[in-house]
Order: structure tokens, then C-alpha cells, then sequence
């Protein structure tokens, strides 16, 4: 049986989704962040070093990272499920968008959700200042890079209707959270119509709505 040691409002979702997509048998083991902290609880630090999540075990495998639990689940139980053949064109647009989900696509989301962060965590008398600074490097840097990806995501789906091609595949699903977390934090304007389409398919799909359930409350802000 493959557990799924499961963080609420997190990446880990994901592996919850693939899975039922895959429908494969799992059981949930749910972990809580701090109401005050947001942060993991120490208990995950009993099954991974860094309390991250999220971990699975498969018999004597364990695994954390998203991207490469994906590549496992896929390579060990998903035969040709959700993932285009090596080689081809759509292959390597697989390849690529499943590395960038947590790669290139995380950053500036992690900087916009630390800095909004800092003007509530400074002390009383420094905030005004923290929230200057915080205010400029969001301007400034973390929301043209914001726009530049989100425009980026956009132009992808102009060339098909996923993004790795015309086939739904477990690209999408790691593309999942990027894309929720900044139309959570940006919103899509009329300029963003696949992005907003993208998100009304993925929603619809039984497989999500299963692990909704699944996993509990997920807020992705």
C-alpha cells in the first residue's frame, strides 16, 4: 500500500490527484501546520530530515519531492498513463514543464508569499519600514517576474490545450499548483483566458475532485 504523508494547504496535493488519476490504492496520513506559524509539524521531521512534505512510501521505498515522486509513480506503476512517449516532441515539453513546475515556476511565488510575510513578522516599530521594502521588491522585482511567467504559461497554451500537447498528462498536474498559487495571489485578467480555462478543466476532473476529499480543506494562497 502506498502511503502519502499528506501537509494540508500543500504541494503534496498533487501526488494525491496523480494518484487517483492513476487509480492506484493509497491511504493519507495528514499532518497540520501551525495555526500561528504556517509551518510543517515536527512529526514530519520523523519521516523526512528537512519536515517537508510531500513523503511516500511504497513498500521499502521512500520518496519526497514532488517532480520525482511523480517520475516514480509513473516509472513503477503508470506504464504509459499521463505521460507522452520519450523521444518525441511532446516527450521532451513533458520532461521540461515537469522540472520547471517546481524549478523556475516556484521562485517568484516563494518570494512574493516570504515578502508579504515580512511587514507582519517585523517588530512593532519596524513594520512601516519592512513594508516600504517589501512594497519596492515586489514592484520592482517579484511582479514582473510574476507577469513574466504568467504570460509565459499563456502563450504555452496558444500552441495546444495542455502543456505538454493535446493529451492531458501528469505536466498539468505539477503545473497545477503554479498555476493556482499565482491566479490565487495575481488573479487572470480577460488577458489571461487559457490560464483561466486551464484551471476550470483541471477543477472539473473527477480524479481532482476525488483527492479534494482525499486530502481535506486545500487553500493555495
Amino acid at each position: 500500500m502506498i502511503t502519502v504523508h499528506h501537509l494540508n494547504d500543500s504541494r503534496s496535493q498533487r501526488v494525491l490527484w496523480l494518484l487517483e488519476e492513476l487509480k492506484l490504492p493509497y491511504e493519507v496520513k495528514r499532518y497540520q501546520r501551525d495555526a500561528k506559524t504556517m509551518l510543517a509539524p515536527p512529526e514530519l521531521r520523523a519521516i523526512h530530515p528537512l519536515g517537508k512534505s510531500p513523503v511516500v512510501d511504497d513498500g521499502e521505498a521512500r520518496l519526497a519531492e514532488t517532480g520525482a515522486i511523480v517520475e516514480y509513480l509513473l516509472d513503477t506503476h503508470g506504464g504509459s498513463a499521463l505521460r507522452p512517449a520519450r523521444g518525441t516532441p511532446e516527450g521532451r515539453r513533458f520532461t521540461y514543464w515537469l522540472h520547471y513546475a517546481e524549478g523556475s515556476a516556484m521562485t517568484p511565488l516563494l518570494l512574493k508569499l516570504i515578502f508579504s510575510q515580512i511587514p507582519k513578522r517585523a517588530p512593532l516599530l519596524a513594520r512601516p519600514v519592512a513594508k516600504g521594502i517589501a512594497r519596492k521588491v515586489d514592484a520592482n522585482l517579484i511582479a514582473p517576474q510574476l507577469k513574466a511567467h504568467t504570460d509565459y504559461w499563456e502563450a504555452e497554451l496558444a500552441r495546444s490545450e495542455w502543456f505538454a500537447g493535446d493529451a492531458f498528462s501528469a505536466a498539468d498536474i505539477m503545473m497545477s499548483f503554479p498555476v493556482e498559487a499565482a491566479g490565487s495571489r495575481l488573479g487572470y485578467g480577460p488577458d489571461k483566458p487559457r490560464l483561466k480555462a486551464f484551471l476550470d478543466r483541471i477543477h472539473a476532473r473527477p480524479a481532482y475532485q476525488r483527492a479534494l476529499k482525499r486530502g481535506g480543506p486545500y487553500s493555495y494562497a
